[in-house]
């Protein structure tokens, strides 16, 4: 890389609430997509927890306000709202964008589905890609004029060691031609939330807006393992080639790069355990792919997804 890497005083044990401690966030707005469940609610919580206004946007209302009841009750912060957001359905996101007022200070594009069986939207698109990236491209350009109107506003795009192993592949993004693999759509998916942070970057460079991935890091239970075969997981869970982390410790690394003054102006990159990871290394499991943060390849998929949603 031709930047110096960016590198904090927290590491993979570090939880959500050190990493914004000292930090106040009163008077700003927070979205988190996905935060009723999972590392969602910790990424909320600890932002409430430094005051900020959080909005928990969820398919399920009721977890949700069950979620948001439990965030408040645990950081006294009222300011905890919820929203109806379902990534697959373009016609939600469009009701949730028209409906935000006022400038937003931060994004968390924290929702996602992991190794689903094959489906597909109304539109025929790969329901993986079209929730993981196509649903939360339109939400933050949805959003943008919000976003521009904060000052220094900040979009986290999550991702996954899981990158690594595809790039997008645009001549079948939505697997028509090629056969299904669950594991390769969700990879393709969160390359693509890598991609997004690149252009996104630059694109809205002079909006004040920056834009970065993470990737927060294996966590033991959650939501998104949910397509799992529950021998798959136990297998995967006892083999020793993940070092799993604590929902409080996944969320450390998005509220780090969504608050952080260590990370002001700093965009277009890649975090895992709370650093900016160096590039991946044949045969391991950590840094970010040389095809994820390619300029070129982040414009081309930029245009793909405006050209996709325009249908």
């Amino acid at each position: 890389m031709d930047h110096t890497r960016i590198t904090t005083p927290f590491g993979k044990q570090s939880t959500a609430a050190e990493v914004v401690e000292g930090i106040d966030l009163s008077g700003r707005r927070a979205i988190v997509t996905g935060g009723a469940s999972g590392i969602g609610v910790e990424t909320a919580r600890a932002l409430a927890g430094a005051n900020a206004e959080v909005t928990l946007a969820v398919r399920n209302i009721e977890a949700g306000e069950r979620t948001a009841d439990d965030i408040i009750t645990s950081t006294g912060n009222k300011q905890v709202l919820v929203a109806p957001l379902d990534l697959a359905d373009q016609a939600s996101v469009a009701a949730f964008t028209s409906n935000w007022d006022g400038p937003l200070h931060i994004l968390v594009n924290n929702a996602g589905i992991m190794a689903a069986p094959l489906m597909r939207t109304p539109q025929g698109w790969e329901m993986q890609f079209a929730t993981n990236h196509l649903g939360h491209f339109a939400l933050a350009t949805g959003l943008h004029d919000a976003l521009a109107a904060a000052d220094g506003a900040r979009v986290v795009s999550l991702s996954s060691t899981a990158h690594l192993n595809s790039d997008v592949v645009f001549d079948d993004i939505h697997f028509v031609r090629r056969p299904y693999e669950p594991a390769l759509a969700y990879a393709q998916s969160k390359t693509a939330n890598v991609l997004f942070a690149v252009e996104g970057a630059r694109r809205w460079r002079d909006d004040g807006i920056v834009v970065n991935a993470v990737h927060p890091g294996a966590i033991s239970a959650t939501n998104l393992t949910r397509y799992y075969d529950p021998e798959v997981l136990a297998d995967l869970l006892n083999s020793g080639t993940y070092e799993f982390k604590s929902p409080e410790q996944g969320a450390a690394t998005s509220v780090l790069v969504a608050t952080s003054p260590l990370l002001d102006g700093v965009d277009g990159r890649y975090f895992e355990d709370c650093n900016e990871a160096e590039p991946n290394q044949p045969g391991t499991r950590r840094g970010v792919a040389e095809y994820a943060l390619d300029s070129d390849k982040a414009a081309r998929l930029w245009q793909v997804s405006i050209d996709t949603l325009a249908g």
